[in-house]
């Protein structure tokens, strides 16, 4: 299609890969799945044996419901789904559902970036189609004793800009902001400029993590998200390298302006990984590779908290490969009776 809006964009013919495109409209159409939109769900309920018997939300009204469960299935990723857990405390769960370890919402990991941006002189239209036009995997996997740092990443080219967002960030420094410079510079950059996202992998630090806030509360007057977090210094040491690689590839291509972001401390990111962290051992893990958690037999999370490594590059794909088997898991416990444990 190359409608030029891919990312951040609903698809009106169905080309892209996301699940409310390609699995949710298959699910529906087998008869067996119910969306029930703008719901939100607050707290999982336990029964005396410990185990889970459904999930209690708000509806569109803000009326409380309770649905009614042999399991549930927690994919809200890592950021709510150990957000969900905590809200979950109860006489039985003082620490949160699913917290024995202590782990839940702790070992954060966002993938360190870093970006360097050009502008060509010929239209270069970088902003149709998908969102990465190409990808660099040559820096993947870094000699330590060479670079200093440990780890490896990936760059790519890619132009994930609106125009809104476009004309408040993806200026060159200096380019006006505002009156008959700045229009012109809008509409002749718009089409020539490249970004090179530098991604990589990000260490699991204990102390990164989400928490309930303790004085904030959101539109429902529960406790909101707190996110505590620090990037490591070898994270920051690998993404200094991996943009100046970035700026060297803009150069060889011949950008007539090109300007990189300053590496500091994240304070935005996408990729929440690692709070419900998977493992063998109850004691330093929230599941087990079944996706089962380790204190509550009938209670699955599966969403990128379960990574124990960032990764070097984009999680989705490994996150759907983990949903899948996952899936292909449970399947099979019900079909056994073995759900509940």
């Amino acid at each position: 299609m190359n409608c030029g809006f891919c990312l951040g964009f609903g698809c009106e013919v169905g080309a892209k890969s996301t699940s409310l495109s390609a699995m949710i409209p298959a699910a529906e159409a087998t008869g067996r799945c119910e969306i029930r939109p703008n719901c939100y769900v607050h707290k999982i309920e336990t029964d005396k044996t410990g185990r889970v018997t459904g999930a209690v939300y708000f509806d569109g009204k803000r009326a409380t419901h309770m649905q009614k469960a042999k399991a549930v299935v927690v994919c809200a990723n890592g950021a709510e789904t150990p957000r969900l857990l905590l809200l979950s405390a109860s006489s039985q769960f003082p620490n949160g559902l699913a917290n024995a370890s202590g782990l839940v919402g702790k070992y954060l990991m966002l993938n360190s970036a870093a970006m360097a941006f050009a502008v060509f002189d010929e239209p270069i239209n970088d902003y149709k189609g998908f969102c990465v036009s190409r990808i660099i995997h040559d820096f993947y996997e870094l000699d330590p004793a060479k670079t200093g740092f440990y780890g490896g990443g990936g760059l790519d080219a890619r132009f994930d800009w609106t125009p809104i967002g476009f004309a408040s960030g993806g200026l060159p420094p200096g380019t006006p902001r505002w009156g008959k410079e700045f229009k012109q510079a809008l509409h002749h950059n718009f089409t020539r400029t490249l970004e090179i996202f530098c991604h990589g992998s990000s260490l699991p630090v204990e102390t990164n993590g989400f928490s309930l806030d303790p004085e904030v509360k959101d539109a429902w007057g529960l406790a909101a998200l707190r996110m505590t977090y620090r990037d490591h210094p070898n994270d920051l040491k690998m993404m200094e390298w991996m943009r100046d690689r970035a700026m060297e590839i803009l150069d060889a291509a011949g950008a007539r302006t090109k300007w990189a972001s300053a590496v500091e401390e994240q304070q935005f990111a996408v990729h929440l990984l690692g709070t419900c962290r998977m493992g063998n051992d109850p004691k330093t893990s929230v599941i087990n590779p079944d996706h089962r958690a380790h204190d509550v037999p009938n209670l699955f999370l599966c969403d990128g908290s379960s990574l124990v490594t960032s990764g070097r590059g984009q999680p989705t794909m490994t996150i759907q490969a983990l949903a899948f088997r996952a899936a292909d898991r449970i399947t099979t416990l019900a079909k056994r009776g073995d759900l509940s444990g």
